[in-house]
């Protein structure tokens, strides 16, 4: 993966992270995702199911 292709990503991941802070509570546990483990999902660490 070249820098730019990493960079994109990166911002990419930052952007839903933001969008997912932005959530309450009740809107992430709907999405079976804690405020915790918001970067783990945003960055596919987390494991649904």
């Amino acid at each position: 993966m070249n820098v730019f292709a990493k960079l994109k990503k990166n911002a990419a991941e930052r952007r839903a992270a933001r969008e997912l802070n932005a959530l309450d509570d009740r809107a992430l546990r709907d999405l079976g995702i804690s405020r915790e483990n918001i970067r783990a999902a945003v960055s596919g660490f987390l494991v649904f199911g």
